[in-house]
């Protein structure tokens, strides 16, 4: 139960779900990698009550080493709330699902589903092996086609995963979208029940529509991405920290709010 549940319009609840959201770590054993980590994680921490649960969009490890992902679970191990994670280009899968799932390693796709009273969120699995584009496998269409079969159109479902299946005007993440979008967007017409997506990979907060759903990409807690327009280096390093709040609504209405740690 969150502190926005008591909202209501005309005497009835009208929040469903808020997530905070970050994305693109890149956790590397660096000092500077792991104090960004932290200032986001200590400022999260405070807000016990407010969130429903932590979305993490990726790209948790830089190398996908073993000890990268030791770290990222002591880093978000003490959280006030559920955290859902779902692996970027940059992640590995043996390694994510030992040291920071906790299951053993294997390395088929990592998806996973958390159930709320009134929303769903699936968290999905773009990452290539041994490659920076995105796709999601037949694998993972069959999962989330079953997963949505199973919840029975009853719960509004966000689908989460890294690679943003639209252009961002930039030629970096541009260059690894999501591949063959069409077959997510046929996904979309069959499921009236899926309110939006949430990605990450970009390293800019971003808003779009992609099959006329709301589609939200989170800011990198690493670094920023500049815009063509707003100078030649790729990387804003000196950056705030960056986070999303993602609100979903009964009316199936979902709602972004980017906020910054200094």
């Amino acid at each position: 139960m969150n502190l926005l549940t008591p909202l209501t319009h005309q005497g009835r609840r009208t929040t469903v779900l808020v997530l905070a959201h970050i994305s693109d770590l890149h956790l590397d054993g660096s000092e500077r990698a792991t104090t960004r980590a932290r200032r986001v994680r200590d400022h999260l921490w405070r807000l016990p009550g407010a969130v429903d649960a932590l979305l993490v969009t990726g790209d948790i490890a830089d190398h996908g080493a073993e000890a990268e992902y030791e770290e990222a679970a002591r880093l978000l191990s003490d959280a006030p709330f559920p955290v859902l994670t779902c692996p970027g280009n940059h992640d590995s899968r043996a390694p994510y699902r030992k040291a920071l799932l906790g299951v053993p390693a294997s390395d088929g796709p990592v998806n996973s589903v958390r159930v709320f009273d009134d929303a769903a969120v699936l968290m999905c699995d773009s990452s290539v092996p041994g490659a920076d584009e995105g796709a999601l496998d037949d694998e993972t269409y069959d999962w989330i086609e079953a997963t949505l079969d199973e919840l029975g159109g009853e719960r509004r479902a966000l689908l989460a995963f890294h690679h943003p299946p639209v252009a961002l005007h930039h030629p970096l993440p541009d260059r690894y979208q999501l591949a063959r979008p069409e077959r997510l967007a046929a996904l979309l017409d069959r499921r009236p029940e899926i309110a939006g997506l949430i990605t990450g990979h970009a390293h800019t907060p971003a808003a779009s529509v992609f099959a006329g759903r709301p589609l939200t990409v989170g800011p990198g807690v690493t670094w920023t991405l500049r815009l063509p327009w707003e100078g030649d280096q790729v990387a804003d390093r000196d950056a705030p920290v960056g986070l999303a709040f993602h609100v979903l609504d009964d009316a199936g209405r979902l709602t972004t709010h980017f906020r910054v740690v200094t």
